[in-house]
């Protein structure tokens, strides 16, 4: 039912919440895993976060990469830049994902004054059903 799952990751605690559901995904549907993680782009003037640097984005991939390969899951790995959602949903899109799994909460993106959370946005705009884990 489910042969491409994509785990987007962010290094939050709703993220790694997450990884057992999709070891769990992935071994029961014997589905290929691919893993993205997104460098959100900073607006000028704005300085940006630890967590989001390039660097810090390879780290987090690599371990999130490592931990899988400890539970006998081969996984191939994304890192792209932009807004989340979109980013996602895009890369959901190329690599034609039958299931995008992610974390409850992560990071929130303001939009024409109002906040809602990368989860929220992912689910209106994802070419696949998004499981959400709290």
């Amino acid at each position: 039912m489910f042969d491409k799952i994509l785990f987007p990751v962010d290094g939050s605690p709703e993220s790694r919440n997450a990884v057992e559901s999709v070891i769990d995904l992935v071994k029961l549907h014997k589905a290929k895993l691919t893993i993205v993680s997104v460098v959100e782009t900073v607006t000028e003037g704005e300085a940006p976060g630890q967590r989001n640097s390039p660097e810090a984005i390879a780290k987090l991939l690599d371990g999130v990469k490592d931990l899988f390969a400890q539970q006998d899951i081969m996984v191939e790995t994304i890192e792209r830049e932009g807004n989340p959602s979109f980013v996602i949903c895009d890369v959901a899109d190329e690599i034609e994902a039958d299931l995008i799994v992610m974390g409850g909460s992560g990071s929130v993106m303001p939009e024409e004054g109002s906040r809602e959370s990368v989860a929220s946005r992912t689910i209106g705009l994802s070419p696949c059903p998004v499981l959400v884990i709290p």
